[in-house]
């Protein structure tokens, strides 16, 4: 087939235009679900098909309306998790279930029955600590936990589950359906329900399956914080919905994305965290069809029974969130998180969708990027401007224009489509064609990554040999894959294209993108023999993608507001487990000034991700373009995320080990100070830095919240301790953004700063030592080869802990079991409120000597400071203030 040549293909295909995408009344399975309004529920619970396993409870209810019965099966899954599946009995044809995401089939504890009455069945716990009780009629469920109604299910009566049937047959003839226009009025409650088919403008849906939409509501008592289920641009605390405006789950390639709309944009994770002071609670909502979640809080009366004599009953209001989640088709299946903390609630959701990959060491570097460089030269130039402006970077990215063929264009000549099409490796069209779609080649073919088949092919593409060209410091970028279907509906696949298996594209849409980082990170794995670690970047997401590499927000605009609305991005992101993320820096679209150019390289230089990005039709922007002033600027700013490089390390080491946030909201460091819950514009750093980015124009303060009745707090450049805690304003210059340490923390941070990591491996470390109220001090140092899986093969990791107590700086092993050596030595130590001079410093030795310790002493800081130590960072010592 002869490609479209004559096709132009521009920016605008790609172009933000609220008329390509849907409004949620414009969404069938939406519109047939708003019909049912919150009430009695039509279920009702079978209790004499109770039977009890090893694994579940089982049990079946009934719609009393249409008599068809669902399968409900209740989990108690090690870690202080429930799940809980709803399917049909006996559906018509097998109902998708989402595969691949969760990284095993969780482990099982028992349940028992400890009462069951006529209307009633008692679930309890192994511990007893959690008990369901499942009302027969209505049907619902209440989750306990010690006593306390934490959720109910179905208590709105808003479950859903429109079960599968045959295609309708019409037994009228024609002239009888044209004599009573029963025809007519049939077509057109079907067109409005979108039952068998669906129409978006010029397009037609077809469902080969039929109306297969599932939901359920949950009660969230006590809870009016909710966080989670990016990606939206939206704030950190999800807001209440109205109709025709929920949250949207739906992957979708969104050019120039508005603000504060709840529209889906490029990955979807249907993860949702609730938080009150005394606990964390977790709904991970396992669908992978497009999915809305309504969300509404309101205050309840609550009714307390009296323990003692006489029996009274109290009142008191609360608040309470109802959430509805609403998916397109498969299957209910629920996991609920119960915590009881946040970080409890991190750990859970990795176990069972896997921690963050532990990134190679250069990949959290500075990287820079382009749509497009113009050619070798031209990358050649910009990479001696950063030699000779003094500037470190790790990456250069090479954007589409370096290919012929940034998609599968249909191309006979073209190895990759003849192979793929030969193989029959791509998505078919409702005919059983092969799906064809536009985009920057013209007219391309879709491999069908949900098939493990083709995932292996293509993970096998990148093996040296293969990939002409490619060297082991060449790493990928997954753009596009949600995937970007340029004058497609909602300019992405059609739902009745087909997949392996036969399964609609409907079933699979938000997993599209998860598929191709998968195999994507296995070919860059592969090509190694299994040695080295892979990076790669992608756009889509799902629920688990945090296993394969980084995530980026996409395409963002050179505006104030995109700089604002990145931090509550990024950190929705990072509570859903997806730690590695960032921002375009500067803003992919448009031209920043220079101001907002050097406020978003302060800001992303303290956060995950870090890359400077611009589109085509903006203009250059190294940052050494805007003059000596900002070039020393920015210089600063990058220069400050390569000294905090092993502190960053030691962060992602954390995430991937114990699946605690690089990038974390204030509320997860201090759960029980309300004022946190919503703090949307500075978060913390790991458990020792708080970052207050500064995210207004010709900004001269900013009003901080240094949170924690019982903390201190330290100027991060100045060492000086924070009147305070609580909400301070603090004057700011162009020169930096506020950035504290918090008292009780110590971190390492890099002497000198090189041109690249690679260049700072054996630059010495220095100590900041930040006092707490009680005069103690801790933190951590991971260390590895920065490249390779030598530290999970063989234990080739170093894995420090430093602790400051009783006026002892102490080093010590923190896992016995890593075997990596280093002579990269501690050569400064400052300790940061320090009340008074000491007479002197000593430092003992692991094999009994000691030495005597240069040091020098700011009174107006209270800082200490030791000088030329040359200690090891592996071994054992410790250092007396007298």
């Amino acid at each position: 087939m002869e490609p479209a040549k004559h096709e132009e293909i521009s920016v605008q295909d790609e172009t933000m235009d609220k008329m390509k995408f849907k409004k949620c009344s414009q969404i069938a399975f939406y519109r047939r679900q708003k019909l049912l309004h919150p009430g009695k529920s039509l279920y009702r619970a079978l209790l004499d098909s109770v039977t009890l396993s090893n694994d579940n409870v089982k049990f079946q209810i009934i719609n009393e309306e249409n008599k068809v019965p669902l399968l409900v099966e209740i989990y108690e899954i090690e870690g202080n998790i429930f799940r809980v599946k709803i399917n049909e009995v006996a559906p018509l044809r097998t109902r998708y279930e989402v595969p691949d995401v969760l990284i095993k089939e969780p482990t099982t504890k028992r349940l028992s029955i400890t009462q069951k009455e006529t209307n009633i069945l008692v679930l309890t716990s192994t511990n007893e600590d959690h008990k369901l009780h499942i009302t027969a009629n209505p049907f619902q469920i209440e989750l306990e936990s010690k006593d306390e109604t934490i959720l109910s299910m179905n208590s709105r009566g808003l479950l859903y589950f429109e079960h599968l049937q045959p295609p309708p047959k019409n037994s009228k003839t024609a002239a009888e359906n044209k004599e009573d226009g029963s025809a007519d009025s049939a077509k057109e409650n079907q067109k409005d329900l979108g039952l068998w088919q669906e129409e978006f403008g010029s397009f037609l849906d077809i469902k080969a399956s039929g109306p297969s939409s599932v939901g359920l509501d949950f009660s969230l008592h006590g809870f009016e914080h909710i966080y989670g289920i990016p990606e939206h641009a939206e704030t950190l605390l999800l807001k209440n919905t109205s109709d025709d405006d929920a949250y949207r789950l739906y992957s979708l390639d969104i050019y120039g994305h508005k603000i504060h709309d709840k529209i889906g944009i490029y990955g979807s994770v249907p993860f949702l965290l609730a938080h009150k002071p005394n606990r964390t609670l977790g709904i991970f909502w396992l669908n992978s069809s497009e999915t809305l979640v309504d969300i509404s809080t309101k205050a309840v009366m609550e009714h307390i029974p009296s323990r003692s004599p006489p029996e009274t009953t109290k009142q008191r209001v609360v608040p309470q969130t109802d959430v509805r989640w609403m998916s397109e088709s498969g299957i209910i299946d629920v996991f609920l998180l119960m915590g009881p903390t946040a970080f409890d609630i991190f750990k859970q959701y990795a176990q069972l969708t896997g921690t963050q990959a532990l990134p190679p060491f250069f990949s959290l570097g500075y990287h820079q990027c382009r749509w497009n460089y113009e050619d070798e030269q031209d990358v050649k130039s910009v990479d001696a401007g950063f030699d000779q402006h003094d500037i470190p970077y790790d990456v250069m990215w090479l954007d589409i224009e370096h290919t012929e063929d940034p998609h599968i264009k249909i191309d006979p000549a073209y190895t990759i489509y003849s192979q793929g099409k030969s193989k029959d490796y791509f998505v078919k069209d409702r005919n059983g064609k092969d799906f064809e779609g536009v985009c920057w080649p013209g007219s391309s073919c879709y491999l069908d990554f949900t098939n493990p088949e083709v995932r292996e092919w293509y993970a096998d593409l990148f093996a040296f040999q293969t990939y002409k060209g490619s060297t082991d410091i060449l790493f990928v970028w997954n753009d596009m894959n949600e995937p970007s279907v340029f004058k497609g509906a909602e300019l992405t696949m059609q739902k009745d294209a087909v997949h392996h298996g036969g399964w609609e594209h409907r079933e699979v849409h938000n997993l599209y993108g998860f598929y191709q980082q998968m195999a994507t990170a296995e070919g860059l794995i592969k090509r190694s023999g299994g040695e080295e670690r892979p990076f790669v970047l992608t756009r889509s997401f799902f629920a688990g993608s945090q296993k394969y590499g980084a995530v980026w927000t996409g395409d963002n605009t050179a505006d104030w507001s995109y700089l604002k609305i990145s931090i509550p991005m990024l950190l929705t992101l990072s509570m859903v487990g997806i730690s590695f993320c960032g921002a375009d820096v500067g803003g992919f679209i448009g031209n920043p000034e220079p101001e907002l150019l050097v406020r978003w390289y302060q800001a992303g230089a303290y956060q995950p991700f870090f890359r400077g990005h611009a589109s085509l039709n903006s203009k250059r922007r190294e940052p050494w373009l805007f003059g000596e002033k900002n070039t020393q600027i920015i210089r600063e700013a990058i220069r400050e995320r390569y000294s905090l490089l092993p502190y960053l390390y030691t962060l992602f080491y954390r995430t991937h080990a114990e699946a605690e946030p690089v990038m974390r909201p204030l509320w997860v460091e201090f759960p029980e100070e309300l004022e946190t819950f919503g703090v949307e514009d500075e978060y913390m750093l790991g458990k020792a830095l708080l970052v207050h980015p500064v995210t207004e124009q010709a900004a001269t303060e900013v009003g901080v919240l240094l949170p924690g009745s019982d903390e201190v707090w330290y100027d991060f450049r100045r060492f000086i301790r924070m009147e305070g805690p609580g909400k301070l304003k603090i004057p700011v210059t162009l020169e930096s953004i506020p950035v504290f340490q918090r008292g009780g923390s110590i971190i390492l941070l890099k002497t000198a700063v090189g041109k690249s990591t690679e260049w700072m491996m054996a630059i010495s470390y220095e100590l900041h030592v930040a006092l707490d109220s009680k005069d103690s001090a801790v933190g951590e140092l991971y260390l590895d080869d920065g490249h390779s899986f030598q530290y999970l093969h063989k234990k080739q990791f170093l894995y420090r802990k430093f602790t400051f107590h009783e006026n002892r700086l102490s080093s010590s092993c923190a896992d016995g079991n890593g075997q990596y050596s280093t002579e990269c030595g501690v050569e400064r130590v400052l300790i940061l409120g320090v009340r008074q001079q000491p007479t002197s410093v000593i430092i003992n030795y692991q094999d009994g000597k000691n030495k005597d310790v240069i040091f020098t002493y700011d009174d107006k800081t209270s800082t200490l400071t030791l000088e030329k130590l040359l200690l090891n960072v592996g071994t054992n010592w410790e250092i007396c203030l007298k």
